[in-house]
């Protein structure tokens, strides 16, 4: 198979699909990997590190996703990139397309195969979505203590606190894997922290990890406006696979909020999980608003800040099932493998990935009917 890795061009995206090894891996396996030229440069990849690998590199994105049969690449294609799309091209990256329907329909009209990253799924484990969530998880808290201070128009508060002077407060919504890596970085900072979940028992597993350095609230909407309207930070992380984030935080809830709070809304690419944050994506370029004195952080792309760690952690993981389309084609790829089904979301002109259907409204047909 032929195999394309284009350079992002989302903002500030800096990451790329493939490290040099995993070219080679492919390479090895008898696939041709085209690379555009530059592409791995903001990670620490040179051209040159590519081509000793195996790979050949073009000129242009446009000869790329022409000659390419698999395009692997890390963000959702943006409309620019919509002029390259036709039948039976396959793309293989993150998609999160119940946020986006004109991505969605540009992908059924062309009868693009489109592979998700965020909902290959293992029992409740999505392995290609675990190490982006690590890294904004992270990140998120990083990001927040940056904007709680004055300069950044927040309260001028320091996360740890001094002795004799109280720490921030930081509320995480969700205990999945971005709020789990919020909370480390968060107690690891010193910070006042609490959790809310509706899994007790993922707040228990939480507890056995951090011990009393946190606390834990069951999720309801009570609960979460008294946590969010005390907060210094709140960290917003639900997702429910493949469908738009539900909207957890109501923008009174943000309206009440005192002066120089800072708001993370980690969930930005499945829609948003505030109500002042759905349909406002923000970048690193620009990467807050403000809700009256409230500053609103969503960047669609956290972990394109820190491309070199972010490239290497999802080069690990995706490598595998880009391996698996690439050597038996895609329908027998997921026909043999139940996670990797789960990340088909558009095929042949439908799409394949109920949630999605759901979300945008549109016709939704059973993948194996298509295989």
């Amino acid at each position: 198979m032929i195999i394309g890795v284009p350079k992002e061009i989302k903002d500030q995206e800096s990451r790329v699909s493939c490290t040099p090894a995993a070219v080679n891996q492919l390479v090895h396996a008898g696939h041709t990997v085209i690379v555009e030229k530059g592409a791995g440069i903001e990670s620490g990849f040179t051209d040159e590190e590519f081509k000793e690998a195996g790979g050949e590199l073009l000129d242009t994105a446009k000869e790329v996703w022409d000659k390419a049969e698999m395009i692997y690449k890390v963000k959702e294609p943006i409309p620019s990139e919509y002029k390259y799309f036709r039948e039976g091209l396959i793309i293989y990256t993150y998609l999160h397309l119940a946020a986006d329907k004109p991505l969605t329909e540009a992908m059924i009209e062309n009868k693009v195969i489109g592979i998700a990253f965020e909902t290959v799924q293992d029992g409740r484990r999505l392995p290609l979505l675990k190490p982006m969530s690590e890294v904004a998880g992270r990140m998120a808290v990083q990001e927040g203590a940056k904007f709680l201070t004055k300069p950044q128009g927040g309260k001028g508060k320091l996360l740890q606190g001094v002795p004799g002077v109280a720490p921030a407060y930081v509320v995480v919504l969700g205990a999945g894997t971005v709020g789990t890596a919020a909370t480390r970085i968060a107690v690891g900072m010193g910070a006042r922290v609490t959790v809310l979940d509706v899994n007790v028992d993922r707040l228990g597993e939480l507890v056995d990890i951090f011990g009393d350095e946190i606390e834990t609230l069951y999720s309801n909407p009570l609960n979460i406006k008294k946590c969010v309207e005390e907060a210094d930070m709140v960290v917003s992380t639900v997702l429910i696979p493949g469908h738009k984030a539900p909207k957890l935080v109501t923008k009174e809830m943000v309206e009440n909020m005192l002066p120089g709070s800072v708001i993370v809304d980690v969930a930005i690419d499945q829609g948003g999980s505030t109500e002042v944050t759905e349909g406002h994506p923000t970048t690193h370029t620009d990467p807050i608003f403000m809700v009256g004195d409230v500053v609103v952080y969503a960047v669609a792309n956290i972990p394109g800040a820190v491309a070199m760690t972010s490239t290497h952690a999802l080069s690990n993981s995706t490598t595998k099932y880009g391996l698996m389309i690439a050597n038996k084609g895609w329908k027998k790829a997921v026909a043999e493998c139940p996670e990797l089904k789960l990340g088909v979301n558009t095929a042949e002109g439908y799409v394949t990935y109920k949630p999605v259907a759901d979300d945008l409204g549109m016709e939704y047909k059973d993948i194996d009917e298509l295989i």
